[in-house]
C-alpha cells in the first residue's frame, strides 16, 4: 500500500510554487468564494486560484480540488475530494491530517474530533470534524517555524481540508478565525 503523504507532498509542492508567484494583494481583501466542483462557501482573504489533481489518500485514489489564496506569506486553502462512501471520507480526512502535519515537519499541539448527525429536512447527513493546531520545525537553519491550523470535514461522501499555514509570526489569529468560521460545507 502506498504511503499517503507522498502524493499529497507533491500536491503541496505545487501549491507552494503557485504561491511563490508575486502577489498583487498587499492586505486582506475578504471575498465570498464557492467551491467549483464540490459544494462549499468560504471567505478568502484574496482572489484564489483553483487546481485539481489526482492524489492517493490512504490507498484511495481521488481527485482533489484546491482553492488557495495567499496574503503576506500566509496560505489559506480549501481542499475537496469526493469518496465512494462516508466511511472512506473519514479515512480520507485522517490521511489528509497526517500528510499535512508531516509536510510542515510538525507536531500536533491540539486536536479535537467531533461527529454530528445533521438533519436538514428529512435527509440525515453524517458530519465528522477534526480540528488541529500544529507547529512545524524549521526547514532550514535560521528559518522560522511554520504554524498549521486545520479543519478536516467528512460530510457524507465528501472530504474537505480547510487550512491556514505560514511562518509562526505571520499568521494573524483574527484572520484564522474569520476564515474558519466562514467555511460552510453545503
Amino acid at each position: 500500500m502506498p504511503i499517503p503523504h507522498l502524493n499529497l507532498r507533491v500536491w503541496c509542492a505545487i501549491i507552494a510554487c503557485v504561491l511563490a508567484l508575486p502577489s498583487c494583494t498587499p492586505a486582506y481583501d475578504w471575498r465570498d468564494v464557492h467551491g467549483a466542483t464540490t459544494p462549499f462557501t468560504v471567505l478568502m482573504p484574496a482572489k484564489p486560484t483553483m487546481q485539481s489533481r489526482a492524489i492517493n489518500l490512504a490507498g484511495l485514489q481521488v481527485t482533489m480540488t484546491m482553492t488557495v489564496a495567499e496574503v503576506n506569506g500566509v496560505m489559506f486553502a480549501v481542499g475537496t475530494a469526493q469518496t465512494p462512501d462516508s466511511a472512506q471520507a473519514v479515512i480520507a480526512i485522517n490521511a489528509m491530517k497526517t500528510a499535512l502535519v508531516s509536510n510542515v515537519n510538525g507536531t500536533i499541539k491540539s486536536e479535537k474530533v467531533s461527529a454530528f448527525l445533521q438533519s436538514p429536512t428529512n435527509n440525515a447527513s453524517q458530519l465528522t470534524l477534526i480540528e488541529i493546531e500544529a507547529s512545524g520545525a524549521p526547514t532550514r537553519t535560521g528559518a522560522e517555524p511554520r504554524s498549521l491550523y486545520a479543519r478536516f470535514v467528512a460530510k457524507d461522501k465528501l472530504a474537505y481540508q480547510v487550512i491556514v499555514t505560514g511562518n509562526k509570526s505571520a499568521v494573524p489569529q483574527d484572520a484564522v478565525d474569520t476564515f474558519f468560521t466562514s467555511f460552510k460545507p453545503n
